[in-house]
């Protein structure tokens, strides 16, 4: 594996890890406040089976350029990111993965270019606004706006291990992974103010687009996590109304299942890519 900045023009560059160079194309994209170092302990993996496996940074992440303004990030920002660094790795075909707001941002680029897409996983998603406190979000934004990142952790570590996404297996995870706790720390601080901010509101007012992904012929793999409440239903939609997708539901694992369940989580992904 190694890792390398890509400028994609117009002051846009992105840092990504990737294993398996001049292989059948596959792009990885990470959650909100994630890094491409979520899908580091499967790009060897993934690069043996015959893959070219490419994890970025998204933009406001990890080591990936930070644009100051709000307005520089959207759903449809990562997505346009997405096709430009396929176009800057020379790829004209690939498949396409996409965790959490990943999965999002794969649903929209997804309908944007289907032709170039040989194959679509879904992972712990949800194809329309979160079911999250909308008042909660927006002090949320208010607090990083006034005090950064490290003002939003303090404020979340006040909460303790609890909120919507902590599961049996995050907790777990938390025990037992030695540095766990402390990556995830990491990649949340690297994140930027505005990203944070603008993303907040927007995961919560994006566009319903279960009519788009129903007229996509794509073969889907549509994973998640067991104890995932919250993208359980919005990934059995999902699964439903694809016509060629399939649902895999990964036991004792909860948002992260590529953490928490890995040797599952792994045989899911490399099951549906060998049989495109």
């Amino acid at each position: 594996m190694r890792t390398r900045t890509i400028d994609l023009g117009e002051g846009m560059a992105v840092a990504v890890d990737e294993a398996g160079a001049g292989q059948r194309p596959l792009l990885l994209v990470h959650g909100f406040t994630g890094a491409r170092t979520d899908f580091a302990d499967h790009l060897s993996a993934l690069a043996d089976a015959g893959w070219w496996a490419v994890a970025p940074d998204l933009r406001g992440h990890g080591e990936s350029v930070k644009p100051a303004g709000e307005e520089a990030y959207s759903l449809d920002h990562f997505a346009a990111d997405a096709w430009a660094l396929v176009d800057a790795l020379g790829w004209d075909r690939l498949v396409l993965l996409g965790h959490s707001m990943g999965g999002m941002v794969a649903q929209v680029a997804a309908v944007r270019r289907p032709a170039a897409l040989d194959g679509l996983v879904l992972m712990d998603t949800t194809h329309g606004p979160l079911d999250l406190d909308a008042e909660l979000a927006a002090l949320g934004a208010q607090i990083v706006r006034d005090g950064g990142m490290a003002a939003v952790k303090e404020a979340l570590d006040a909460m303790g291990d609890e909120g919507p996404l902590t599961t049996p297996a995050h907790l777990r995870l938390l025990a037992e992974r030695p540095g766990y706790r402390e990556d995830g720390a990491r990649k949340f601080l690297e994140c930027a103010p505005a990203m944070y901010a603008a993303m907040l509101s927007q995961l919560l007012a994006q566009d319903h687009r279960l009519d788009a992904l129903a007229v996509l012929d794509l073969p889907t793999l549509v994973i998640v996590g067991e104890q995932d409440t919250p993208f359980l239903a919005p990934s059995e939609d999902i699964a439903a109304a694809m016509p060629a997708a399939e649902l895999v539901v990964v036991p004792e694992a909860g948002h992260a299942p590529q953490f928490e369940h890995p040797e599952a989580w792994r045989a899911a992904v490399l099951g549906f890519l060998e049989r495109l």
